[in-house]
């Protein structure tokens, strides 16, 4: 069983930045990726970014790709989101995972609660 506690969204204007933080806790493999997901009001979850257990492989969904930075600090059990130059259609809930596979949707073993990021216009 793994547990994901999401930490640090919040309420920012355009351009500004904002770090998201994932703490893990439970049995964690090493060969198990982690990553983000994103749920706008109204509009399907959808990938953001992802990261293996090394931090030598990440991958990022084509609307963040120069903007969002995912790193993992693993004596520390965290994964962290870099946002920077963040825009209002970034506003969703953001979502913790984890998966033994390929970090899709369908393949997602465990989901944090969500932390929610508002971006003003």
């Amino acid at each position: 069983q793994v547990q994901l506690v999401e930490s640090g969204g919040g309420l920012v204007q355009a351009g500004g930045s904002l770090r998201l933080s994932c703490a893990a806790s439970g049995t964690i493999f090493s060969n198990y990726r982690m990553g983000w997901f994103r749920q706008a009001p109204g509009k399907e979850r959808e990938f953001v970014a992802a990261i293996d257990w090394s931090g030598g492989y990440t991958n990022y969904a084509d609307s963040v790709k120069g903007r969002f930075t995912i790193s993992r600090d693993n004596a520390k059990n965290t994964v962290y989101l870099q946002m920077n130059s963040l825009k209002p259609e970034d506003t969703a809930v953001y979502f913790c995972a984890t998966s033994r596979s390929v970090l899709t949707i369908a393949n997602v073993d465990y989901w944090g609660k969500g932390t929610l990021v508002t971006v003003s216009s």
